[in-house]
């Protein structure tokens, strides 16, 4: 067989892979590859001298990843050796020398090794530095995450999205198939799930939820048992674990609308047309468990994963509370509350799975109530479910919305296409480590690994998702395979531009968002001035501060700019004269509380504390859509904050910027006043009212003041018939301005 190399033109840079490899050690010499065909050949057995045919596997997506197939004499020779060495169970070596490349390995490892060699390739200019590389993991789950039930993707784009894991060796592909918006498996006991659940009759057109707006366009499908077969097979080609995920007790409208008999009311529903979280979920009754039982021996038919994903979040407890066979439940079992109806709920279905040989994975809701004792933990809402389930001797894949989620912002949101909210740049994610620092060591081996989510509310074409997972993709890859401290982040970025020819040359779509200018406010003796900053110091940054467009005569930033008027701040990257990346823009108001001091009484949440309390004395009033750096949150509890002015000033007016987004269950405050003074006890209290749409509170104080004590109160829980009805709301500020 002898197969000519496709080579990908990029720089002339040698030995820049994405994950890094643990070990490279690079010779003087050279590998021509121009023009030459390449003769391959797979031995097994070669460390013991048994020289035996390797299965065709590896040739045959070997000749995927290198098409051009000539009969022409060889000039060099790849061989893929698969020797008996138990040092070769979890690495693969990489040799490239002057006369031929050799990788040996096991099946998976050999194939891990392609991959390097396929990077290296598309980067070599026609010639590969001889090198050694030997490579292994960190974790043990390297996973993405996909959704697929709020917008339905095809099996060619499936296929693509696991090609794009396999380049970059991740594991594990965790396929997000059923949820309130459409049930995207075909179960064939149960023809209506896919006959109507895979069906919504619109779908909510971007963010209009108050008052509602739908596209009145029906929309549609899944995927045939064949079909997940094949997507299946493709996977396991590459060394990668299909996991589904079968959502329970809640997400479940789209199923319930199919057999309403299983939902506690047992009322006709409609397949959900807009995002959020529904009261209507799984009834606890006998019957609903034989319904999930037999949809869960369908599934397990189709997927030979360890693991199956049975979700567990964001289940409302309303429908049980008034449903009386889940009261029975509790009464029968001897259960404290709703909450330990759910444990018990997933109890019975670990217990089911595990009497399939198979593991039971869910969101860290799943700890509630108790955790059932088969199962593992993903943990998204922060990095406390993981440690918990650790503590519990339960394994554990880490999924923080802080740093994992690929849905979020990456970049200045007035250049980046609509999403959920919140902000994940690339830097946060390439600094993320699965192991909490304050996780004792003896717990650390319940730490699989992690993943990516990609939730696509707002994701509607496969080219939206690879622009929200790329090249974020690319980070958390090499968090989870090259492991903490493997290098810096602007290492990491100077492998990752050469990288883009690769990602081109494929066909995939990803976000330059890398390449933006962002800022930071100094204070310096009680005055802010904004210094622009960037990733690449070898750029230029040229600004205006008249809303014009920054060109390479516009001015050169030196020193921190001084916010003393009203301006706006546009900058942009400059090489060579040439501008790089988007334009940063940013509105600066100035006012009187600009660098002062300000305390909180109760500190904002963990996830939503971006920049402290500087965040909201910097002139920068959020933008819409929101972006989590423009923003501190507080969960279920006041926003209590006291600004001292340093000086008496004149005051006549307080104005405070907050966030409605019921979507993300932000809402704002029910009330707002400030106490002007030292104590509230012989402080003046003024209320602040709504002004116009723009969801700012203002108030008048008019007279001398130094310190201001700011109190906002959230509601008490959101309203009926909003996503998270019942729950907590949060309270969003993003400035405080005093005039």
């Amino acid at each position: 067989m002898k197969i000519l190399f496709l080579v990908f033109i990029s720089v002339n840079v040698f030995g820049q892979v994405i994950p890094k490899p643990s070990e490279v050690d690079f010779k003087k010499n050279y590998l021509n590859l121009n023009n030459s065909s390449i003769s391959v050949r797979a031995y097994c057995g070669y460390s013991n001298g048994r020289i035996m045919p390797q299965s065709e596997i590896s040739l045959k997506l070997l000749k995927s990843f290198l098409p051009d197939i000539q009969e022409d004499s060889a000039e060099f020779e790849l061989l893929l050796i698969y020797p008996d060495d138990y040092y070769y169970l979890n690495s693969y070596m990489l040799e490239i020398k002057k006369n031929g490349i050799h990788i040996s390995g096991n099946e998976k490892t050999v194939f891990q090794g392609i991959q390097t060699l396929r990077q290296l390739m598309a980067q070599s200019n026609g010639k590969l530095q001889c090198q050694t590389i030997i490579d292994s993991a960190a974790f043990a789950w390297r996973g993405m995450h996909l959704d697929c039930s709020r917008h339905f993707f095809d099996v060619a784009f499936i296929k693509k999205y696991i090609d794009i894991l396999a380049l970059h060796k991740m594991n594990t592909f965790h396929w997000h198939l059923t949820d309130d918006q459409g049930w995207r498996i075909e179960i064939k006991k149960y023809p209506k799930l896919t006959e109507i659940g895979s069906q919504r009759k619109e779908t909510i057109i971007g963010k209009n939820f108050d008052p509602y707006k739908g596209d009145r366009k029906p929309y549609g499908g899944y995927y045939t048992q064949e079909q997940i077969k094949e997507v299946v097979a493709y996977a396991a080609e590459r060394y990668i674990t299909v996991v589904p995920e079968i959502e329970m007790p809640g997400h479940a409208v789209a199923a319930l609308s199919a057999y309403p008999q299983f939902s506690c009311r047992q009322q006709p529903l409609e397949t959900l047309t807009k995002w959020g979280v529904s009261d209507d979920i799984y009834c606890s009754k006998d019957s609903t468990f034989d319904f999930i039982f037999d949809v869960l021996d369908e599934v397990l038919e189709l997927f030979p994963s360890n693991y199956v994903h049975i979700g567990g979040d964001e289940a409302p407890k309303t429908r049980w509370k008034e449903c009386a066979h889940c009261q029975a439940n509790i009464k029968k079992h001897n259960l404290k509350d709703e909450h330990e109806l759910q444990s018990y709920f997933i109890g019975r279905v670990d217990s089911f799975l595990s009497s399939k040989g198979r593991k039971t994975i869910g969101w860290d809701e799943i700890l509630e109530g108790g955790l059932a004792p088969n199962a593992a933990v993903m943990s998204w809402r922060g990095e406390k479910g993981g440690i918990a389930a650790a503590r519990q001797k339960h394994n554990v894949v880490m999924s923080p919305g802080s740093h994992c989620y690929f849905d979020h912002y990456q970049g200045d949101i007035k250049t980046e296409p609509l999403a959920i909210g919140g902000y994940t740049p690339l830097k946060k994610v390439y600094d993320y480590h699965p192991i909490p620092n304050d996780l004792e060591k003896k717990y650390h081996k319940y730490i699989l690994g992690a993943q990516g989510n990609v939730w696509t509310e707002y994701m509607e074409t496969p080219e939206q998702v690879m622009y929200m997972a790329l090249p974020r993709l690319c980070a958390l890859s090499e968090v989870l395979w090259s492991g903490p401290s493997t290098s810096s982040y602007y290492d990491f970025t100077q492998r990752l531009i050469p990288h883009f020819s690769l990602l081109d040359s494929l066909g995939y779509n990803y976000s330059k968002a890398l390449f933006n200018i962002y800022t930071l406010t100094i204070t310096s003796d009680e005055k802010l001035s904004v210094s622009l900053e960037s990733d690449f110091p070898e750029y230029e940054i040229r600004y205006t501060m008249d809303s014009s467009q920054p060109n390479a005569q516009s001015t050169l930033f030196k020193k921190p700019i001084s916010i003393n008027n009203d301006f706006v701040l546009k900058a942009q990257h400059f090489k060579n004269g040439n501008a790089l990346g988007n334009t940063f823009s940013r509105e600066y108001k100035y006012h009187l509380a600009l660098g002062k001091k300000l305390d909180f009484k109760n500190p904002p949440n963990e996830h939503y504390k971006t920049g402290g309390a500087q965040t909201l004395i910097n002139g920068v009033i959020g933008s819409l859509p929101w972006s989590g750096n423009e923003w501190l949150g507080w969960r279920g509890e006041a926003m209590e904050a006291t600004l001292d002015l340093g000086l008496v000033e004149e005051v006549h007016k307080i104005k405070v910027s907050f966030l409605q987004a019921k979507e993300s269950w932000i809402y704002l405050p029910k009330q707002v006043h400030v106490y002007v003074g030292r104590s509230e006890e012989s402080a003046k209290r003024i209320e602040l009212t709504k002004s116009g749409s723009d969801h700012i509170y203002e108030g008048d104080i008019n007279q001398y003041a130094q310190v201001l004590s700011i109190k906002a109160i959230p509601l008490n829980s959101i309203p009926k018939g909003n996503p998270g009805a019942g729950q907590k709301p949060w309270l969003f500020c993003s400035e405080i301005m005093v005039e």
